[in-house]
């Protein structure tokens, strides 16, 4: 049986410089017609997570999730997968403050059509700013992490500060906790309430 991740392993190593066949034989055998290009594996945790809370398996249907390892690597990946490579639709999601960046990126690697979904600052404050501070302080409060925010809440540098961005800061600040919030937030949000880049994402796929 053919394997999401290998497509996903066989696509990084396309982009480091490696042969693009194994990459093309994976993707004609999963039957890919889309690819959503992702900043970072925080991200890809809460489109699958998203995805699978509405019931819906993105490989049967053709779509690969993919972590570009980068926002940098946009022009790279959309190169490989998009039609100057694998002819794959594209979509994803971007931050605010590289909107500008995504779009000549595509331009320089001939998909300028494709459809990229826009966070204000990034997924983890749209996901904090849709549950609300509260509810994501009891999630945290829930995996034991509770000690460790309120350690970086009573730091002198961070008092005063909006607790919504002391939250997307506490995220980041420990290897591996960002990515495992991303699919904690996600699959903690009321029904029929995802942030909007996200749901947007959902829709078009």
């Amino acid at each position: 049986m053919v394997d999401m991740g290998a497509f996903r392993e066989a696509v990084d190593d396309w982009a480091a410089g490696g042969a693009g066949g194994p990459a093309a034989d994976l993707a004609a055998g999963l039957g890919l017609r889309t690819a959503v290009l992702l900043e970072g594996p925080s991200d890809l945790e809460a489109v699958e997570a998203l995805a699978e809370r509405h019931g819906r398996d993105l490989a049967a249907e053709g779509v690969s999730v993919v972590s570009m390892r980068g926002a940098m690597n946009v022009a790279r990946y959309a190169a490989l997968l998009g039609p100057p490579g694998l002819g794959l639709r594209l979509t994803g999601l971007c931050d605010e403050n590289e909107q500008g960046f995504y779009e000549r990126g595509l331009e320089r690697a001939g998909a300028p059509d494709a459809t990229f979904f826009v966070c204000a600052a990034d997924l983890e404050d749209e996901l904090i700013r849709t549950l609300g501070t509260t509810r994501v302080e009891e999630i945290i409060e829930a995996e034991g992490d509770i000690r460790a925010w309120r350690t970086l809440l009573h730091q002198p540098a961070h008092q005063g500060r909006p607790r919504q961005r002391l939250l997307r800061r506490f995220l980041g600040t420990r290897k591996g906790r960002k990515i495992h919030y991303a699919r904690l937030l996600t699959e903690s949000l009321p029904p029929g309430r995802a942030p909007t880049p996200l749901a947007n994402l959902l829709e078009n796929l």
